[in-house]
């Protein structure tokens, strides 16, 4: 095995430059890439910048022994792409930094491009440079990605307004079914479901193609990404907008494989989508009249649904559950925290 302490820092940098030329995409507004002090590339006339940044660290956001590296390199790009689309935004520039150990093998360190291009190829967007060092500890990837929104067509998560709905895409809960899979004893890998579920988890889609059709509308009022779980990124929204917001449990929108793994592990299906889950869904909150607006423009560039799951309120920082009887209770929705015990949430 042809490990990096072998290759050397330079050698490795000429092969991942030389990937980037074969298997990378051209953009004529990269005017330098990698390879100079820095990138330096140029905005097109009549959009706002977007600049997001992510890091994923060995054992702690993934795991060599149910990821590849090619699915990891997707999983550390497609969290970023998802970001820019969240605002409305298209992803152009990317640049990588990675920690790696001197054993680290050059093939896997190809394999993790080769994840990252898989990500940014069909959106046109470009590997623009970054660094590499040895981390003297556990391997770590940092993303920073660079987009651009049309300008006053920007979506934020600070506009939802009370009597708003909500609107989720595709099927929240996917991905942490799937690492439930990966990481468990029971042996249900074979089953179609099973396998569903573990290509949401190890390589999730984003909604950017989405995202940017609902901004291109000028009808949503806030949108975000799901990356801590649907109740805690819709938290999000109603902290920044001041507002409150109920979900209906009849509308939460479930998979076939979603409703397979309930029925395996005995739960109500909502509960596997209202958990915390890194599925990079967006939801969106719009006035009710525009609802269908934003389905159908989802709809000319997506097979993914929106589907309607609720309303803003105007009780402050509250968070409903509305079940098929009426009944109704609070919503405690967690985030991920990066300093808390390895594994757990917050």
């Amino acid at each position: 095995m042809e490990t990096l302490a072998h290759v050397g820092e330079f050698g490795m940098i000429r092969r991942i430059r030389t990937l980037l030329q074969e298997r990378g995409c051209r953009d004529a507004d990269l005017i330098v890439g990698a390879g100079d002090d820095t990138a330096a590339m140029t905005p097109r006339r009549g959009h706002d910048l977007l600049v997001t940044c992510d890091v994923m660290v060995e054992g702690r956001h993934f795991l060599r022994e149910i990821m590849n590296p090619v699915q990891v390199g997707r999983r550390a790009m497609t969290m970023n792409i998802s970001d820019i689309g969240a605002m409305g935004g298209t992803p152009r520039w990317a640049l990588v930094s990675l920690g790696l150990e001197g054993d680290a093998a050059m093939e896997e360190v190809l394999e993790l491009y080769m994840g990252f291009l898989e990500a940014l190829n069909p959106l046109g967007a470009v590997i623009a440079g970054g660094n590499i060092s040895r981390s003297g500890g556990p391997a770590f990837i940092d993303v920073t990605l660079i987009g651009e929104v049309e300008r006053d067509r920007m979506v934020r998560r600070s506009g939802a307004r009370p009597g708003d709905a909500i609107l989720v895409s595709g099927w929240p809960g996917q991905a942490a079914a799937g690492l439930d899979i990966l990481t468990g004893t029971a042996n249900e890998e074979d089953a179609p479901e099973a396998r569903h579920l573990i290509e949401a988890y190890r390589s999730p889609a984003h909604r950017a193609l989405e995202g940017g059709a609902v901004a291109g509308t000028g009808l949503a009022n806030a949108m975000i990404d799901i990356s801590d779980g649907l109740p805690g990124d819709l938290a999000h929204i109603c902290e920044e907008s001041g507002v409150g917001a109920e979900l209906h449990e009849e509308a939460l929108p479930v998979s076939a494989s979603l409703r397979w793994a309930a029925r395996r592990r005995e739960l109500d299906p909502s509960s596997l989508v209202m958990r915390d889950s890194d599925d990079y869904e967006l939801i969106v909150t719009c006035a009710p009249m525009h609802a269908e607006a934003l389905k159908a423009a989802v709809a000319r560039v997506s097979d993914v649904p929106l589907t309607r799951i609720g309303w803003i309120t105007d009780v402050v920082d509250r968070l409903d559950l509305v079940r098929g009887d009426g009944a109704r209770s609070a919503l405690k929705p967690r985030g991920w925290d990066h300093f808390s015990e390895p594994g757990k949430r917050d």
